[in-house]
């Protein structure tokens, strides 16, 4: 009789047993658990000799008894596991800027460096050679690290659901990350970029950012519901996120989503901000506010000028036509700053850092740093060691003036020399400003041979129109000019007309009739000053917030003819548009 035999020779249900079978081989049974039909969980060895299979039975065991058997189903590779955990358990649960970042680390480097392996013979030594491979591949240690966060997170799912007993990549060291010292731009370097901001559309965007630290998306996501003139006051409640397209030419323009004629943005155009932290009020300077004021002015002049090009969706930061700003546009437009500016290279998010470190020097409380900021109590001590640098002398010694520096009301001597203030003209005060006055409207010049230029074009194509030049010095200009000194320009645009062409439709697909004429042209000084397209033709189609029913054909370019035709292509997907909202992402059900 074996060993836990009972009388009658059987073994007790649930024990292990070892046989010779008819193969030639021994054989062995052992009951791990049960299945999720309720069945047991009897596992199989198979070796050559009794004793070999003896030894792999009271291993498995003693792996039952201490709870560390892989769970029985699916035998996962990396590969199948990764693509069911990004797509099925992580893209439900996180933001999308989370997920964009775990779908680049599966799929570009994870999937195609480990893939193949069986998820329970994934090693760590295999990760830390992948990593290794990675950066004398060429990528970043922080790509590298990206890569190890990511499997990282998707491997402690894969235990807490019993598919693995060890996760290998926390015993792995991942690839090492130098963080760089960020050096935050001095008062000199504020002054400038001010002083150049002002020149260009959107002054208050890069203000806001130097001077409060808003993140990038905190700002693009900003409306005017946001912004509370009474008790100067600015309340963050959402971020903007990137856009993500989708062709919305059938994919027969052979370029990528992103840069398809007729693309389709798939994705919300904001979301809320994840933390109780991050959701805050901000106390805004007397002189940020009137800049935003002004702002509003002129994005009313704006909204005036594209007639029902405009958009309306309540942003504060905007596009000549109303829709929110792309975040990859505006980080151009910074380093277009940065550069103008004569300042020197820089991320965006170090103009962060300069905001904290202003307060820093400010000797502004360490509970009002975190609410500016946006950090939360458990991270803040962390978070303002990262952000707050003490780098110049020059913010050391001006720490009782700092705030004035940023708005030209401190002594020059204060920062060693003649600076201009963020309400200041960046026009040296010996030049005169030349206007180019245009009807009602004055648009200004440093130099009087383009005023005179415009003022000779205008009178072309308007004869009954008031055109002249007029002479301002810059004292008179700043007092009393429309838009102040913002508005001076440095070069002459070039003279576009473009061509336009827009139809509204019904939910049935049946044309709407409208006021505006089908097709129209205009000189682009005439919409905003500079040239607001250069494409020979463009298309798009639009659902009109606010109704949820009409959408829009849209088509605009320099060249007559192929407006004509785009418009055309415009209408045809407008029609499947209305009748079809599921299928471009305007309703949850397709």
């Amino acid at each position: 009789m074996t060993r836990g035999a009972t009388a009658k020779g059987r073994q007790p249900n649930g024990a292990s047993s070892i046989f010779h079978g008819k193969d030639g081989r021994w054989h062995g049974y052992v009951t791990v658990g049960t299945k999720d039909d309720g069945a047991p969980d009897r596992r199989h060895i198979s070796r050559k000799t009794r004793p070999d299979v003896t030894k792999a039975v009271r291993e498995l065991e003693r792996q039952r008894d201490k709870g560390a058997v892989r769970k029985a189903g699916q035998n996962w590779t990396l590969e199948t596991w990764l693509v069911h955990w990004v797509e099925n358990i992580a893209a439900p649960n996180v933001s999308e800027n989370t997920i964009d970042g775990y779908r680049v680390a599966v799929y570009h480097h994870l999937i195609p460096g480990l893939g193949a392996h069986r998820l329970e013979k994934l090693e760590p030594e295999h990760l830390e050679r992948f990593y290794k491979k990675m950066q004398d591949n060429g990528s970043a240690a922080g790509t590298a690290h990206q890569s190890h966060r990511t499997v990282r997170t998707a491997l402690n799912e894969a235990v807490r659901r019993a598919h693995l007993t060890v996760n290998p990549a926390t015993i792995a060291k991942g690839p090492r990350v130098e963080e760089e010292e960020v050096e935050p731009y001095s008062v000199e370097e504020v002054q400038r970029l001010l002083a150049e901001a002002h020149k260009h559309r959107n002054t208050a965007r890069w203000v806001i950012a130097l001077a409060l630290g808003l993140r990038q998306g905190e700002v693009l996501g900003m409306q005017w519901s946001d912004v509370d003139f009474e008790l100067d006051v600015i309340r963050v409640r959402r971020g903007r996120l990137r856009p993500r397209y989708q062709h919305g030419c059938g994919d027969r323009c052979g370029r990528k989503p992103g840069f398809c004629p007729q693309k389709i943005n798939t994705r919300r155009e904001t979301k809320t901000v994840k933390s109780r932290a991050g959701q805050r009020p901000i106390g805004v300077p007397g002189e940020l506010m009137k800049l935003l004021r002004r702002h509003k002015e002129e994005q009313d002049r704006e909204r005036k000028r594209a007639r029902d090009l405009w958009t309306e969706k309540g942003y504060v930061f905007t596009s000549p036509t109303g829709e929110p700003l792309n975040p990859n546009t505006d980080f151009h437009k910074w380093k277009d700053l940065l550069k103008a500016a004569e300042v020197r290279d820089g991320r965006l998010h170090d103009a962060r850092h300069t905001a904290a470190t202003v307060l820093l020097i400010l000797g502004v409380s360490d509970a009002v740093v975190d609410g500016i900021m946006g950090w939360e109590p458990g991270k803040s001590a962390r978070m303002r060691r990262r952000y707050q640098h003490l780098t110049s002398r020059v913010l050391k010694d001006t720490a009782d003036r700092v705030g004035g520096l940023l708005w030209g009301n401190a002594p020059a001597q204060a920062v060693g020399g003649s600076l201009s203030g963020a309400d200041q003209s960046p026009v040296p005060a010996e030049l005169m400003v030349h206007v180019a006055r245009l009807g009602e409207r004055r648009v200004p010049f440093l130099q009087r041979e383009h005023a005179a230029e415009v003022v000779a074009q205008w009178s072309e194509d308007w004869p009954d129109r008031t055109a002249e030049v007029e002479e301002w010095d810059r004292g008179r200009w700043e007092r009393n000019g429309p838009g102040g000194v913002r508005e001076v320009r440095d070069r002459m645009p070039e003279r576009t007309v473009v061509f336009h062409a827009r139809a509204l439709f019904r939910p049935s697909g049946e044309r709407e009739s409208t006021a505006l004429p089908e097709q129209w042209s205009v000189p682009t000084w005439e919409f905003e000053f500079g040239a607001y397209t250069n494409r020979p033709s463009v298309w798009r189609t639009v659902r009109i917030p606010g109704t949820g029913q009409e959408v829009e054909a849209n088509a605009r370019g320099t060249d007559k003819v192929a407006v004509g035709a785009a418009f055309a292509e415009a209408c045809t997907q407008a029609v499947d548009r209305a009748q079809n909202p599921g299928k471009y992402g305007d309703a949850d059900e397709w």
